[in-house]
Order: C-alpha cells, then sequence, then structure tokens
C-alpha cells in the first residue's frame, strides 16, 4: 500500500487503461467498445490492432477519431496475442490494468462500481496491486450463464493478503478476466509474453503474481467471456491443434514458480493450483487427441515437470485433481477424458 508522499504522481493518470488485442475482429470489437467508453478521463482505451488483414485497423482508427485522448488505436505488425499485450502494457498510461479480449465485453454497471473503488482507494492515499472481480460464460446458445465468483476465496470489503485468501475450488481461479492489475507492478515483473502464442494469458494471470501485497475482491460480474465460435483458442479442436503452444507456457509457467520459501504460502498454494489446472488442460488435450505422439508427449510433460522443479511436481500431484490427471494406462485415459467432459458441460468454458 503506497500513501500520500507517493500519490500525487499518479494524479495525471487515468485511473484505468484497458487494453483490447485485437486481429481480424471487425465483426465483434464494436460491442468490446461499446462496453468500454463513456467513462470520462478515467479510462482510457488502447485498442493493439495486430496485422489484421480485415477492417479492424479502420474501425480502431474511427472509435479512436470519435473519442480523442480516451481512445488510442496502436498498429503493429502481427504478432500474436502475447505481442499485441506486450504492445498495450508498454503504452499504457493508467494507474491500473485491464485487458478486454475484442469478443469479449464489460458490464456496464460493474465498471462503475471498479472505478468507484479505484478512484476511491486513489483518494484516501492507496494504490492497490490487485482488485478482483467475477467473470461470466457467455456461452453461445447456452441459456444459463456460469458465473466464477470468488466469495469463498477472498473477503469482501476491505483490502486484504495473501495470508487471507483460502483455497479455490477446481472450477476457480484467477483468470485474466478477472485481474485489475498496478500497472507499474506488471511492468516491475518483467514480465515479456511469448509472441505468436495463445494462451499467453495464463502467464498474464501468473508471473506477476509475487509482487502483488495488496488486494481487494469486488463482488460484481464485471467480465463477459464469450465461448462459441469455431474457430477460438479454447475451442477444443483448436486447442489439439495448438498444443505445442499450451505446453510452451505450461513451460514457462513451471519456470516462472517461486521457492515456497520466498512468498507467502496461501500465494504458493495457489500458483500450484493455477499450474495444475494448466497441467490438466494440457493432459486432456493430448488425451483427447490420442495419437502416439501426443500420448507420449503427455508422460514427457509430467517428467519435465519433476525434473525442472521437483517441488511444484510433488504439490500439483498432491491433491485429487493431482492425482487423477497423472492415472496410468487406458483406465486412467477414461477416467480424465470422462471427468473433462462433465466440467466442460456444467461450466461451458469451451
Amino acid at each position: 500500500m503506497q500513501k500520500n508522499a507517493q500519490i500525487s504522481e499518479y494524479d495525471d493518470r487515468p485511473l484505468l487503461s484497458v487494453i483490447v488485442p485485437s486481429y481480424n475482429s471487425q465483426d465483434y470489437l464494436g460491442r468490446a467498445m461499446q462496453s468500454l467508453v463513456g467513462y470520462g478521463d478515467e479510462v482510457e482505451v488502447l485498442i493493439v490492432n495486430d496485422g489484421s488483414t480485415d477492417e479492424t485497423a479502420r474501425i480502431a482508427d474511427q472509435w479512436a477519431a470519435q473519442h480523442p485522448g480516451r481512445v488510442r488505436a496502436i498498429h503493429q505488425k502481427n504478432a500474436g496475442h502475447g505481442g499485441a499485450l506486450n504492445a498495450g502494457i508498454a503504452h499504457a498510461r493508467g494507474t491500473h490494468l485491464k485487458v478486454v479480449d475484442s469478443d469479449d465485453w464489460v458490464d456496464r454497471a460493474a465498471m462503475q462500481e471498479v472505478l468507484r473503488t479505484l478512484r476511491t482507494d486513489r483518494e484516501n492515499g492507496q494504490i492497490l496491486d490487485l482488485l478482483v472481480t467475477n467473470y461470466v460464460y457467455e456461452k453461445q446458445g447456452r441459456a444459463h450463464k456460469a458465473v466464477i465468483k470468488f466469495r469463498n476465496v477472498l473477503p469482501q470489503g476491505r483490502v486484504i493478503t495473501w495470508d487471507d485468501m483460502r483455497p479455490c475450488r477446481y472450477d476457480q481461479y484467477l483468470m485474466m478476466h478477472s485481474l485489475i492489475l498496478r500497472t507499474d507492478l506488471v511492468r516491475e515483473s518483467g514480465l515479456i509474453l511469448p509472441e505468436h502464442t495463445f494462451y499467453v494469458d495464463y502467464l498474464y494471470s501468473h508471473t506477476p503474481l509475487p509482487l502483488v501485497r495488496t488486494i481487494r475482491y469486488l463482488d460484481v460480474d464485471l467480465y463477459r467471456y464469450f465461448i462459441g465460435r469455431d474457430d477460438q483458442s479454447v475451442n477444443e479442436s483448436v486447442m489439439i491443434t495448438r498444443i505445442d503452444q499450451l505446453l510452451r507456457v505450461n513451460l514457462a509457467m513451471v519456470e516462472a514458480m517461486p521457492n515456497p520459501a520466498d512468498v507467502p504460502a496461501n500465494l504458493y498454494r495457489y500458483m500450484v493450483h493455477y499450474l495444475r489446472i494448466n497441467c490438466a488442460a494440457c493432459t486432456v488435450m493430448l488425451l483427447l487427441s490420442g495419437t502416439p505422439e501426443h500420448l507420449e508427449t503427455k508422460e514427457r510433460l509430467w517428467r519435465e515437470l519433476a525434473e525442472r522443479n521437483p517441488q511444484a511436481s510433488r504439490a500439483v500431484r498432491a491433491d485429487l485433481l493431482g492425482c487423477l490427471i497423472t492415472l496410468p494406462g487406458r483406465a486412467g485415459q477414461r477416467v480424465i477424458t470422462a471427468g473433462y467432459k462433465v466440467a466442460r458441460s456444467f461450466i461451458g468454458f469451451n
């Protein structure tokens, strides 16, 4: 928590910078932007046009022209989701940082609550490291929308630390969609996301956490996470074709794991939990593919985890999910894939 002497440097900065990485987003960028403008000088929106070949560049320039000083269009050669986020982080002027993918959107009433919280904290001489909100799976064609809340994990109504965090359920993890991070903290973490790589949101939501000291949970359904396009990166068939990228991100997460002696116990427990979720995703996609090459890759995944970080490996395997996803043989494959299909049906995450 930073007090009044250091607060003045933030006075002329927007409360929030929103990065909108955009690649061939002409069909849905407008929906995202309609939810992100109209908040005055407290919000700047950075549309990062990542080498689009459709009308995305023109649409981005139109939004920037209609909202001068509040919307900026950044045009670059295609560098992938990670490259677009790197550009947005580098250009952000806001005290805090939010990422909204171009096919998603935010709830305007919830955004007002976020801004009120950030504004009040700044007025009280506090610059929060991390603000957590809820996110909603907007599954196309599905009447029931799963909402991921953290009421059982994070106390409400006050600034907390990792010591106050309780264990997450398997369907709860602090995805990029739930995070609003202090911009300078993200930069101080040294986070540089790999270019031309999908699934870098795992790294964005993982690598900076050891620097976080102050947290607030705001129980509002801010982020609307759209699911259902056939070409979406979380589509099952697409994930299988990009499994090399998911594995690359998984390895980077392993390498970013801190020494448990250097961070609060609850933070290490949570980072293991998030790594376990990604290991499970990798394992399931490799099993669903079922090719001999991918089955061998699944075995190599777990061997490399044990070799590179024995402590994290033991911790990942130490609970029920860790035991299930490492079950050997055909019986293990059936248990893992059946469990995945039940979870997918219940939550609708891809």
